[in-house]
């Protein structure tokens, strides 16, 4: 078991669909794994990213903790077991911390059950404190918190439960699945399986000392590879290994073949996908050995960052709708999959405000006024920078000032507040019918804020 608190990392995390015949991980009944695409996809929705794990096979659970589990298989000395990987991770925001001296402490209670049928198979409960540095620590959305287990499971079909507590509240999440372990071969590669960080194994009775990603993600722009531990012990161990990423519609993006060096009685290694080549969206690793037919395989997910739930490059251009002109999105969009790493590249440095630095400030604090909206818009509409008021925040920021008449004259029939941009020399007015405080545009309103977000936009060209 390991527990702990990545205080110097960013989000991201890793799974293992297939590897060898038949291991699959799939939520029981409906709103399991399906795709994004479709299906009442709506950007920016508190629920699409739980959604958009499961579409990547990984566990997804339901409840006041968002965690995020990966199940991951790797090869057991005999043929009667798999060494099963179960890790699991949520955002360090979600527990309650106390002062502790000069750090800050929280627990939480982890809970795994195995069943085959009735029977149990294992049952692990486990108490784990969080010791962080800073305040700050205490309020992380990302992957902060990383709990795993090995286990040693015969092959065939379980119920995995996974339950997560809040010591200090009554916050609590849990997600049962379907996992079939499958039986790996002595000339079989495991699981391919995303890492923070790796020491290999070098025999089949031994732990490989590692870190697992159990999100799967990594950001673009921020994140050059994406390590990925590939495991291979035994006399009859592989020593090479082909590696291709698939993107959207199966594009095949990228492709190499790589060593597994000797260590010990194997052959393990990490091996950095580049970050690169792959596209925006779920992405698959495809990891095959010569003359086998089988292959491992791992879906990674390339983010604009740690919330935005983006499963494709083309639900992309639904975020940057209002970020830049459709001229300069069109190039975008029309870039073919083998070129859109390079056109994303040129992309940013067209619409950096301050080139000097590493990051794209306009983009990021774009992003950031969408989740902004998100909460303080979230009672205008089912998603906050969707609605009336949130669209006018995201696109043109903040309002110079506002003016709610209701204020002036709460026996008004009819409630207006004014958002006025002096730059801009416009003011936007959003009209309450209801006196539900539910904003909406007029038809003149909605040209008057269309005009704006033009005229923004070509400022920014």
């Amino acid at each position: 078991m390991f527990a702990t608190l990545l205080a110097w990392l960013a989000a991201c995390a890793g799974k293992r669909p297939p590897v060898g015949p038949g291991s699959t991980v799939s939520p029981p009944g409906p709103g399991g794994a399906a795709g994004m695409a479709g299906g009442g996809f709506v950007p920016g929705s508190p629920a699409d990213m739980q959604r958009l794990y499961r579409s990547m096979g990984l566990i997804a659970g339901t409840g006041a903790i968002p965690f995020v589990s990966s199940v991951s298989f790797l090869r057991s000395p005999t043929p009667d077991s798999t060494l099963t990987l179960i890790a699991l991770s949520l955002p360090s925001r979600v527990l309650g911390f106390t002062r502790q001296g000069e750090r800050y402490a929280a627990s939480y209670v982890a809970r795994l059950e195995v069943r085959q049928g009735v029977t149990v198979v294992k049952r692990i409960e486990a108490t784990e404190k969080v010791l962080v540095p800073t305040f700050r620590e205490t309020s992380r959305t990302d992957e902060s918190i990383i709990w795993q287990q090995f286990l040693k499971l015969a092959p065939g079909r379980y119920s995995v439960a996974l339950s997560i507590k809040d010591e200090s509240s009554i916050r609590n999440a849990s997600e049962e699945v379907q996992v079939e372990v499958p039986q790996l071969s002595p000339d079989m590669l495991g699981s391919p399986l995303p890492v923070y960080e790796a020491i290999p194994r070098t025999t089949a009775d031994s732990l490989p000392r590692i870190l697992a990603r159990p999100r799967a993600t990594v950001v673009f722009g921020q994140d050059s590879v994406l390590p990925l531990y590939l495991d291979a012990v035994g006399a009859a161990a592989p020593t090479r290994a082909h590696v291709r990423i698939m993107g959207d519609g199966d594009t095949r993006l990228f492709d190499t073949d790589i060593d597994l060096p000797a260590r010990g009685d194997g052959h393990s290694t990490t091996y950095g996908v580049p970050v690169a080549r792959m596209g925006i969206g779920i992405n698959t690793v495809l990891v095959s050995v010569p003359g086998r037919p089988d292959t491992a395989r791992a879906r990674v997910l390339v983010s604009l960052g740690d919330d935005l739930p983006i499963a494709s490059f083309d639900e992309m251009f639904a975020y940057l709708r209002y970020f830049t002109t459709a001229d300069r999105l069109k190039t975008l969009r029309d870039a073919t999959p083998a070129f859109r790493p390079e056109a994303w590249a040129a992309f940013l440095k067209a619409t950096d405000p301050i080139p000097g630095t590493p990051e794209n400030e306009g983009l990021r604090d774009y992003f950031g006024r969408i989740r902004v909206a998100n909460i303080r818009f979230r009672d205008d509409a089912p998603v906050g920078w969707q609605s009336d008021r949130g669209t006018a925040f995201v696109a043109l920021g903040d309002p110079d000032n506002i003016v709610d008449t209701g204020m002036t004259d709460p026996n008004a029939r009819v409630r207006q507040q004014i958002w006025e941009y002096r730059e801009l020399r416009v003011q936007i007015v959003f009209i309450d019918q209801t006196g539900f405080g539910r904003w909406r545009l007029s038809a003149q309103g909605r040209a008057e804020l269309d005009n704006a977000i033009r005229r923004r936009m070509a400022s920014r060209q």
